[in-house]
């Protein structure tokens, strides 16, 4: 198929589609005489597994590690590795935004709760106080780092 069409059902941007290929994560099955790509059918299923990916937070490079074409095939312990770590990141990464949602929440709270004729400045600074008195404010995410 050519890459228009490959476009089109994959909903990528022929150039992106270019990119992946330059980058070596997919394959052309080459070039027709006019000079048009030629991709297997099997290539939507690819690019859809390389956009899956890079939207659970794999990196290209992370990515060509793992796919089955890769020069030294798929190897069964390097993917799981390699799979289970990317878990352990999304994991903290899903710590850390519930971290950040319930200091949001507590913000929102002390927001929509400021007292009668209170100035939003001291209200602000009242509420940044009791963020940092019970932890909330402060802290950083050293513990993630560690990891």
């Amino acid at each position: 198929m050519r890459i228009g069409e490959l476009a089109k059902i994959s909903g990528l941007a022929p150039s992106r589609i270019r990119f992946y290929e330059a980058s070596g994560l997919i394959t052309s099955v080459g070039r027709k005489a006019n000079g048009y790509r030629d991709y297997a059918p099997d290539t939507q299923w690819l690019l859809e597994l390389i956009t899956g990916a890079q939207a659970a937070g794999f990196s290209l490079e992370e990515i060509r590690q793992l796919m089955p074409m890769n020069a030294s095939g798929w190897q069964h312990e390097a993917l799981l590795s390699g799979l289970k770590q990317k878990v352990e990141e999304i994991e903290v990464l899903q710590q850390r935004l519930a971290r950040n949602k319930a200091q949001l929440l507590l913000v929102i709270k002390g927001v929509e709760g400021k007292p009668e004729g209170m100035a939003c400045a001291d209200n602000a600074q009242m509420l940044m106080n009791r963020l940092r008195e019970e932890g909330v404010v402060g802290s950083s995410d050293r513990r993630d780092v560690a990891r």
